[in-house]
């Protein structure tokens, strides 16, 4: 982010001070949302390159998470829902591209389902929402817990290693940034909040449902990965699939946070995507090494 201008703040959406990243100016608008547990800086490669093309480019830190207001309360995905609609709207903003990671994208394609004339473009990237795998969500639960309650900095490096494929993605920056977040008594006391969607029973009344994905009129691109510890291809094109205007695009060299692995491809991929999605092609390659049964064994 420290190519180009930007603000950072909070601002007060229906009572709960909200931090945001702003930069860009343009007559669209791209917001980026985080997964679960995440923040802002998980966008901190992609910011820049979006308002340097002529977009109005917004990141917040969502409903509980990062340095945002933690009410009190299970966060499912209705809550994050109310309050992404709050924000844009104090932030004068109609209609925007959604690019959400894992519980990003969930809530932008729940967003996109049920509010078609909020979403110019839908980019889902990694994301949850379709699957209730036990042993991802055992890892994310346990992991997540232990670093902000028991662990300590140790703890904050094993659950980004979880999601990262390679080691010199994980900076000392974003470990200092995610354990200075998890180490604060207000987050300790809403981690459960956060990881509810991690039960069962929450989850699986929180899921998307094919009818919801068929609503979706936004042409949508879906970026998956092969080394995703938490879905596996299949999990991917069944999202493509769903969606009638879709194109669906495996990164490589990543595992869970594509934009945070490859910036330099997601950036370009998405630009283009944004400014025309009609020139974004699906991947033809040969997906032999499918990681169809990963996500159960990890």
């Amino acid at each position: 982010m420290n190519k180009v201008a930007f603000s950072h703040r909070w601002v007060d959406v229906g009572g709960l001070s909200t931090r945001v990243v702003e930069a860009g100016e343009g007559d669209s608008t791209v917001l980026f949302l985080h997964g679960i547990g995440g923040h802002i800086e998980t966008f901190c490669l992609n910011i820049a390159a979006h308002a340097k093309a002529g977009h109005r480019v917004l990141a917040i830190d969502m409903l509980g998470h990062g340095y945002t207001a933690k009410p009190d309360g299970d966060y499912e995905i209705e809550r994050y829902v109310d309050h992404v609609l709050e924000f844009l709207e104090v932030m004068g903003v109609k209609s925007a591209t959604f690019a959400g990671t894992s519980l990003g994208g969930w809530i932008s394609a729940r967003i996109a389902a049920r509010y078609p004339e909020k979403v110019d473009r839908l980019s889902l990237i990694a994301s949850a929402g379709l699957t209730a795998h036990p042993s991802v969500m055992h890892n994310l639960k346990t992991l997540t817990e232990r670093a902000s309650l028991v662990s300590g900095r140790e703890g904050v490096r094993i659950r980004l290693d979880f999601v990262l494929k390679h080691p010199e993605s994980l900076t000392e920056e974003l470990i200092d940034i995610r354990q200075d977040i998890y180490s604060a008594e207000d987050y300790k006391r809403s981690v459960k909040n956060i990881m509810c969607l991690q039960d069962m029973e929450i989850r699986q009344r929180n899921l998307l449902t094919q009818a919801e994905l068929a609503k979706v009129e936004a042409p949508t691109l879906v970026v998956w990965t092969h080394d995703d510890p938490t879905a596996t291809l299949e999990d991917g094109k069944n999202y493509a699939n769903g969606i009638r205007d879709s194109r669906f695009v495996v990164f490589h060299e990543s595992s869970h946070m594509p934009q945070l692995e490859e910036p330099d491809r997601f950036n370009a991929l998405h630009l283009a995507f944004i400014a025309d999605p009609a020139a974004v092609q699906s991947s033809t390659e040969d997906q032999a090494s499918s990681n169809t049964s990963q996500a159960e064994s990890v």
